[in-house]
């Protein structure tokens, strides 16, 4: 905790200097990119498991609350983004540090360039939504139905506390081989490299899920699923993702295939610098410090684990059924 209230004490006295802010904005963008993709990959799982669940969830996006949140996470990810290729690319050729102030200023000014277009486009199907007059859930249903989430996590936190408990009585303490252990050297260049191939595919579903179709169109009866020749008949996200995903080009379900990646680079990239941060505000506890190891290691687990086998299975006719039966309910059709 010391050295959490340091960073922020030290960031208010930098006086607005460009390379503090924009190490703050990363790790802050970083962090609300975690935390969805944690609450995506569950509900996008339900869609296959409890095709109930996933009516609800839509629902819940679909709210106003979460409607703002799915602004400030397209912001999120586009920052995060393009600041992470600034310091990929000056990682790469350390002798244009000298210019990291100049590219940090630019990564701002472009990340405000892409989000004017994209908050234009965005906020065009919020107000579609709302001018057809179609169902809203309250806000605070939208926030009660997110308890699940909640309580995951803090089983999460306890397992990683009971787990770092458990391994400090049966493994002795050793001496921590820094940044410079091999180990470290493969993280460091595995978050380059990720970062690199995960900017296109974050930037593709970016554009098909939340611009060419947002979440207030895959809910929409008779529209052709964004990337398919498949139209949505009734009206469900669950029938949404099997049309995605049933999307076959030459034999091979090819957003099957797309999401495998994105599932994998984005959970094992973001863990792996939510351990970063974690670490390093627990660095004087080798108990708190193995915790914090523990719990990014069971997220991304168990993200892996329900996501892997989401794609693996199949989305059957009776789960569009029950989700239909869902939505009647949920809306009181």
């Amino acid at each position: 905790m010391t050295s959490l209230v340091l960073t922020l004490s030290e960031t208010l006295r930098y006086r607005g200097a460009i390379g503090q802010w924009s190490w703050v904005l990363h790790r802050i963008s970083g962090l609300g990119v975690v935390l969805f993709l944690t609450l995506h990959v569950i509900d996008t799982s339900w869609a296959v498991f409890y095709p109930e669940l996933y009516v609800d969830a839509i629902a819940a996006y679909q709210s106003p609350i979460f409607t703002l949140g799915e602004f400030g996470l397209v912001a999120c990810v586009i920052y995060h983004a393009l600041n992470g290729l600034r310091i990929a690319i000056f990682d790469a050729r350390p002798k244009l540090w000298k210019h990291q102030a100049r590219a940090a200023v630019i990564v701002l000014a472009a990340t405000a360039i892409i989000l004017i277009p994209t908050f234009l486009i965005m906020f065009a199907h919020v107000l579609n939504f709302y001018n057809e007059g179609r169902p809203v859930m309250n806000i605070v249903d939208a926030v009660v139905k997110q308890a699940p989430f909640a309580a995951g996590i803090a089983v999460a936190i306890i397992a990683a506390v009971l787990l770092s408990a458990v391994s400090s009585v049966i493994i002795p303490a050793r001496k921590s081989q820094g940044r410079g252990s091999t180990v470290e050297r493969f993280w460091w260049s595995f978050m380059r490299v990720s970062g690199l191939l995960i900017v296109p595919l974050v930037f593709g579903h970016l554009a098909m899920i939340h611009l060419i179709q947002g979440v207030f169109d895959i809910t929409l009866a008779g529209h052709t699923v964004v990337g398919t020749t498949l139209a949505n008949e009734t009206g469900t996200a669950v029938e949404f993702v099997a049309n995605r995903w049933g999307m076959l080009v030459g034999g091979v379900a090819v957003w099957k295939l797309y999401d495998f990646a994105l599932l994998a680079l984005v959970v094992i990239h973001g863990f792996n610098g939510l351990r970063y941060v974690l670490t390093d505000y627990t660095s004087g506890s080798r108990f708190a410090k193995s915790a914090a190891i523990y719990l990014c290691v069971i997220g991304a687990v168990v993200l892996l684990t329900l996501g892997g086998l989401a794609l693996l299975n199949t989305i059957d006719s009776s789960a569009i059924e029950l989700a239909q039966e869902a939505t009647r309910a949920l809306h009181g059709g």
